[in-house]
């Protein structure tokens, strides 16, 4: 009779635990929720695929940066980003600006997010005090203005040949 009971105890278990919340039994017999898992899912710029991995509702940002940087130099992808979280932002898909690294990943409410390297913006007439890091997502895509020159030349191209 208690070996029934025990498999019982065990499927009970099981199936509130497949919510995606992880249970204890306490010693009068309650579960008490321990935290809470979900999965993530982070696309690197400039990488080929996005990274999928479970975290804890309570994990930092910065953590979860630190997991996908590790990941993904496990996985030997390219390009190499390095190993520093500093040097990287996580953006939300819904919303447009940078997490702060101290806060709960849970808190945003999104599961699918953007990691973007840093980059150190010098503007001419800016002091080094001045100068802050913004993303590579906010910072004008260089071959947009090759791209122009090539729709200009494409277009003198065109009017030069129908002055005939």
């Amino acid at each position: 009779m208690k070996s029934k009971n025990i498999i019982s105890d065990k499927i009970i278990m099981l199936r509130k635990s497949t919510s995606g919340s992880v249970y204890d039994q306490t010693t009068d017999g309650s579960c008490k929720k321990l935290y809470k898992r979900f999965l993530v899912i982070v696309n690197v710029v400039g990488s080929p695929g996005p990274l999928r991995f479970m975290v804890n509702e309570d994990d930092l940002v910065g953590a979860v940066i630190d997991a996908t940087l590790k990941q993904y130099a496990r996985e030997a992808r390219l390009p190499a980003l390095g190993s520093n979280p500093d040097n990287f932002l996580l953006y939300t898909t819904t919303d447009a600006t940078a997490l702060n690294a101290w806060e709960a990943i849970g808190s945003s409410g999104g599961r699918n997010f953007i990691m973007c390297k840093k980059v150190l913006v010098q503007k001419p007439n800016m002091t080094t005090t001045d100068q802050f890091a913004r993303s590579e997502m906010m910072i004008s895509d260089p071959h947009r203005k090759k791209g122009m020159i090539n729709a200009k030349w494409k277009a003198w191209l065109n009017r030069s040949l129908s002055l005939n």
